[in-house]
């Protein structure tokens, strides 16, 4: 089974290589290129689009684990759910859908997404087992539009969503083998992160195309519904994967907060992320990618080590594993007014 499933890796990677080098000849052939604005962080008209080989070859790979049985329905038609997603992104990379509609339609997918797993299961923080019953699909519901829209926000300079992708679903499966998890939920991940690599390798800086929001928002809804799936069999699973994230999450949650306390509509586009704020004052996108994939190796990695090793202080690793990046998103000026 171990072969066969990384034979399909392996094939998802080498699809979405090259439907990847197809999308963006024919972006450029159709005029879907991102024209640089004032809200930009990128310089040149770029073809995007790119993220539908992700789609594709991420689709037809879990229909292939699926055949093997290396993954169970409930995870494939989970999965499926992201196809909603990346149809309302492809539509918005062409005519804007409003804000209301997106979040709609990100809703009916948690929705879908959050059936088939049957809902959010036990978490434990510390020593406390908590089980959120109904009420887990409440917050189900939030945490995967927040992650779905969190990639859209994170993906504003080369290769910095795809690879938080790669990392995130690559360490959740180390972790996972590591600790004797499910095998299912780790085949997923696998598989995930060859997909976003075959797009990587024409995303790294300079970008020779953009994942566009048909795959930013596939990939966030795909990350959560992993972290979900893994959260079925592990009471801590969404701490790692908080964690794993971590640089993303508080990035985003504090650039959200502080626009939202200054009265900002905060779904219009904007270059008031941290990230954002590095890449300009280094004039680099390749350094602040580079910096934010050393972050998530040297500290959240074995941070998630650790949770994963005692889960009963999951919690607690979670808070010291987020705070310092808490103080450096604000340091580098996570949401601080670009006008002032």
């Amino acid at each position: 089974m171990a072969a066969s499933v990384l034979l399909v890796a392996v094939a998802a990677l080498a699809l979405s290589a090259f439907l990847t080098r197809t999308v963006l000849r024919r972006a450029r052939s159709g005029g879907l290129i991102d024209v640089p604005n004032q809200r930009s962080s990128h310089q040149l008209p770029t073809p995007t689009g790119g993220g539908t080989s992700i789609v594709i070859a991420a689709t037809v790979g879990f229909m292939a684990l699926f055949a093997l049985g290396a993954i169970d329905v409930q995870l494939l038609a989970a999965a499926s759910g992201g196809l909603l997603v990346a149809v309302a992104g492809f539509i918005d990379d062409r005519r804007r859908l409003s804000a209301r509609v997106r979040i709609v339609v990100h809703t009916l997918a948690a929705l879908w997404a959050l059936f088939w797993l049957g809902g959010l299961h036990a978490l434990r923080f510390d020593h406390f087992l908590w089980t959120p019953h109904a009420f887990g699909y409440v917050l189900g519901v939030l945490g995967v539009v927040w992650t779905i829209n969190l990639f859209n926000f994170m993906d504003g300079i080369d290769g910095l969503a795809v690879s938080e992708a790669i990392f995130m679903a690559g360490a959740a499966a180390l972790l996972g083998a590591s600790a004797g998890a499910a095998a299912a939920p780790l085949r997923a991940d696998l598989l995930f992160a060859a997909a976003c690599a075959g797009f990587a390798l024409w995303n790294w800086p300079p970008a020779r195309i953009f994942m566009g929001d048909v795959g930013s928002g596939y990939v966030g809804y795909l990350l959560a519904i992993l972290a979900l799936s893994a959260a079925r069999d592990s009471e801590v699973a969404l701490l790692v994967w908080l964690t794993l994230g971590g640089v993303f999450f508080v990035d985003a949650t504090v650039t959200l907060t502080r626009r939202c306390l200054r009265g900002e509509r905060v779904y219009e586009a904007h270059r008031s992320h941290a990230y954002q704020w590095l890449a300009r004052r280094w004039g680099s996108h390749r350094r602040t990618t580079v910096t934010m994939l050393l972050v998530n190796v040297a500290w959240l990695l074995p941070c998630a080590g650790f949770e994963t090793a005692f889960p009963q202080y999951a919690a607690r690793i979670t808070l010291l594993a987020l705070a310092p990046l808490t103080v450096l998103a604000f340091g580098a000026g996570a949401g601080r007014s670009e006008a002032g």
